[in-house]
């Protein structure tokens, strides 16, 4: 079998295991999970970040080498923003009409409002913009910080291009370093089966399918809201002829690995290989726009947040009104664009949301328990949203035959 059904055959039995455990074998859980299935998980995900920021990093840089000169790269991103910006905006209405229609809280009892809840102080956008801009680029790559890793490849990027054939010895460089990760990355993804098999298995004997009956509406709504943003960009790309067919069996190692350990960033190094070998992106717009993207770009997140907060006002019995919906909708919106890319991060930022639209934050907890069960759904949008709005700048932008690695802009230099 190929990489790419193994996978996809170790998550299948990582489920039916996982469920095994959680039925019939409920008291060999926690010391199977705490000394096999958590390590092996837990020691697949580091491995597959150990290579995230390097890979990202010089693949960034080699890219923006060969565009043409810094106006283009500001097109780029001007492109590919307007273009997140639109399919984000219909992410976030796509998770607040499902919550409008399903009425997924209606049917929970229990829970009231209690007088003065907290709320937390959530970062401005102003201090959220500014944070982008690192003041160290050997920190951001240190922290593993991908926001500023990508602003410090594009500063380097574009001054390579300035400073032309003077560059070439660090290019060549940064050339060694994609290679050496690129090559470790490939030894990594043998490991995949297994990591995959041991997560799934952890989530599945822990949380059970149980939790999934008490809330299943909610569960639904997500799934279909996912479902439905996923035709959206499948519609997009046959209109595109970009061959969706293709498209999604080139991306089934990136969409299996995303599913299996709900992290786009672990996903990001084989999407951009996917998205480069298999399906044939050119390599300039896809060494620039998947970084970024997976960085910026979080559909899921946009669906969930949304969604989530009119449940919680549903629960909660609280009115909806016309501005509720709006903070809702502002904040879902501008908090998509700051999710990190790792498991149960949106469980961290629903506090941000739930806050800037004055809904109680012990709201989270009731959905807590099954959010881990539902990342993998999200972070498979995340994923096809982040490539296919890099197709959508390919279409965008006329094919142009690269240029030596390191160009100087003038001749006459």
């Amino acid at each position: 079998m190929n990489l790419s059904t193994l996978i996809l055959a170790a998550l299948g039995a990582g489920i039916v295991f996982g469920a095994m455990l959680n039925g019939f074998f409920p008291g060999g859980i926690e010391p199977l999970n705490g000394y096999i299935l958590a390590p092996i998980g837990n020691v697949f995900l580091r491995l597959v970040q150990f290579v995230v920021v390097p890979i990202v990093f010089s693949s960034m840089i080699l890219g923006l080498t060969r565009i043409q000169n810094a106006a283009q790269v500001g097109r780029y991103a001007v492109k590919l923003i307007v273009s997140y910006v639109i399919t984000s905006a219909i992410a976030v209405c796509l998770g607040i009409i499902l919550a409008v229609v399903l009425q997924p809280g209606a049917g929970i009892t229990g829970f009231t409002l209690t007088a003065g809840a907290a709320k937390t102080q959530s970062e401005s956008l102003l201090e959220w913009l500014v944070s982008l801009v690192p003041v160290n680029p050997l920190a951001a790559l240190a922290s593993g910080n991908l926001l500023q890793t990508i602003v410090s490849a594009a500063l380097i990027g574009v001054a390579i291009q300035l400073v032309g054939a003077k560059a070439t010895p660090f290019v060549a460089f940064i050339e060694s370093i994609y290679a050496i990760f690129e090559k470790i990355l490939s030894l990594i993804l043998y490991t995949a089966p297994f990591g995959v098999f041991a997560l799934i298995s952890s989530v599945i004997a822990i949380e059970g399918f149980a939790i999934i009956l008490r809330l299943l509406v909610y569960v639904l709504g997500l799934l279909i809201g996912s479902l439905l943003m996923i035709g959206l960009y499948a519609l997009i790309l046959y209109f595109l002829k970009a061959k969706p067919l293709h498209f999604f069996q080139s991306l089934v190692p990136a969409l299996s690995l995303a599913f299996g350990t709900a992290s786009s960033n672990a996903a990001l190094p084989i999407a951009l290989q996917n998205a480069q070998e298999a399906y044939g992106l050119r390599e300039d717009i896809a060494s620039f726009a998947i970084p970024l993207g997976t960085a910026l770009k979080r559909d899921g997140s946009a669906i969930l947040q949304g969604f989530n907060a009119l449940f919680i006002a549903q629960v909660y019995h609280i009115p909806i009104t016309s501005s509720l919906v709006l903070a809702i909708a502002l904040s879902s919106f501008l908090v998509s664009f700051s999710t990190p890319g790792v498991p149960g991060s949106g469980i961290i930022t629903m506090t941000t949301v739930l806050a800037a639209a004055g809904l109680p934050l012990e709201g989270v907890a009731i959905v807590a328990g099954v959010d881990r069960l539902v990342d993998g759904f999200k972070t498979v949008l995340n994923v096809v949203g982040n490539t296919t709005n890099a197709v959508i700048l390919s279409r965008w932008e006329p094919a142009i035959a690269p240029p030596s690695l390191v160009q100087p802009l003038s001749s006459a230099e």
